[in-house]
């Protein structure tokens, strides 16, 4: 397949991006860095601010799906980036006659979303961390996942848990909303995106991912995905 990926300098995009080249398919990475990206077979780069009206004409023309993996840091400062994104690739998509595209979101938009067995996530890092640290980042994932529901496009809303780094794909779970459990290995989340691409269970609905053979520890989790500086 043809893929666009947004966001691909990310620490998902880069993940997602890499994935799918060993894979075998090409990939049209977007970043406003992205021209830092070394040079891959199969890989082709457009520097660009996605929330720019037409930035992604020539990119999406002729594309088989997009990938989102747009994201910001946690933190109280007014987020855009989620809806804007998505607004200008739903736009492109509909110009070109793109139909296919899935979006990273997070569980925490699912009001139901309640792992099991873990009390001090539930009753005190997750009221700190979602609730209020990336209230600001849920609340436009909100109006991003409003803006899909509202499109045409066969699109997949894709929500992970507390996203960590690990080096090799696990057998990771997946299910409709959001799935029961509390941290999300960036290399599941990009492979469980590139499984839904082929075999599309959850269109134009939510898919959670989560991470179940291994887990970091909470402190590292804060430092490394919510406290650090990028």
């Amino acid at each position: 397949m043809r893929l666009v990926v947004l966001g691909a300098t990310g620490p998902t995009g880069r993940v997602l991006t890499t994935q799918a080249l060993v894979a075998g398919h090409t990939v049209t990475a977007v970043a406003r860095r992205a021209d830092t990206l070394p040079a891959r077979a199969g890989l082709t780069t457009l520097a660009a601010d996605v929330t720019r009206a037409g930035v992604l004409d020539d990119a999406v023309a002729g594309a088989d799906a997009v990938l989102s993996a747009l994201g910001v840091q946690p933190g109280r400062a007014p987020v855009s980036l989620y809806s804007a994104g998505i607004a200008g690739a739903v736009a492109a998509m509909e110009r070109h006659g793109v139909k296919r595209l899935l979006a990273i979101s997070s569980s925490a938009l699912d009001p139901a979303w309640r792992p099991s067995g873990e009390f001090l996530f539930n009753h005190l890092l997750d009221p700190y961390v979602n609730r209020r640290v990336a209230r600001t980042a849920h609340e436009d994932m909100h109006r991003m996942e409003a803006l899909l529901a509202a499109s045409p496009l066969d699109w997949t809303v894709v929500r992970p848990s507390g996203l960590f780094d690990h080096p090799t794909v696990t057998a990771y779970r997946t299910a409709p909303g959001s799935a029961d459990g509390v941290f999300t290995a960036r290399a599941d989340l990009a492979a469980a995106m590139l499984r839904e691409l082929e075999e599309n269970v959850f269109v134009r609905g939510a898919m959670g991912v989560v991470t179940v053979e291994t887990r970091p520890g909470f402190g590292k989790l804060l430092r490394e995905e919510v406290l650090r500086k990028r």
